[in-house]
């Protein structure tokens, strides 16, 4: 999969940064842990320039984001809860699921939004309750900009300083990642198997 993602990043630039960063936080098929560190690889190269790494990188990030912000917004926790009664087992979300998250953020508010955004587990989905929540757009964008532009500033950051071991990081990251793909896909597998909501309705 290293192969794969520095494939695309090299014949795609910054328009493939911006895809594969918008599609982690839509549905992360593939972390930003992997993506963003292999773009700092190309810009220490010389392939890219860093500061539009960033910039490509955070610009994917937020537009996944505002996606789980405006279907939040749109649906309210009332359908979202509906949503998750009926297809639970294939979000792996139940309807407490939701409820705790909706009062979580209720209780943290702005901060929720910008801490979230630095923690792997809940990046991608700290913009779903900031929506239920018809929190500010113009706020959720800013704060949600400079927590996403702090992670990928660091992770830029660390492929960029590691550029003259490159082919070293590239040995091990290969197999690293694909069994960080495999391990998604069977964590989705054993969540719907063993989820624990009620049967979905037709």
């Amino acid at each position: 999969m290293f192969d794969w993602i520095a494939d695309l990043i090299e014949s795609t630039g910054y328009l493939g940064i911006v895809v594969l960063t918008f599609l982690e936080n839509v549905f992360p098929p593939i972390p930003s842990e992997v993506i963003m560190p292999l773009a700092g690889f190309k810009a220490a190269q010389g392939t890219l320039s860093l500061p539009l790494v960033i910039a490509a990188g955070t610009a994917g990030s937020l537009a996944g984001a505002s996606v789980w912000y405006y279907l939040g917004r749109k649906l309210g926790q009332a359908r979202v809860i509906r949503l998750a009664a009926r297809h639970g087992r294939w979000l792996t979300m139940s309807p407490q699921d939701v409820e705790s998250a909706a009062a979580w953020f209720q209780r943290h508010g702005w901060s929720a939004v910008l801490i979230g955004r630095l923690v792997p587990a809940i990046r991608s989905v700290i913009s779903l309750p900031a929506g239920i929540a018809r929190m500010s757009l113009p706020a959720f964008l800013a704060l949600s900009a400079v927590g996403t532009g702090l992670w990928t500033t660091l992770l830029v950051g660390a492929g960029y300083l590691l550029e003259s071991q490159y082919e070293t990081v590239a040995d091990y990251l290969n197999p690293v990642s694909n069994a960080v793909f495999a391990g998604m896909a069977l964590w989705y597998a054993w969540r719907v198997a063993a989820f624990g909501g009620k049967p979905d309705r037709t």
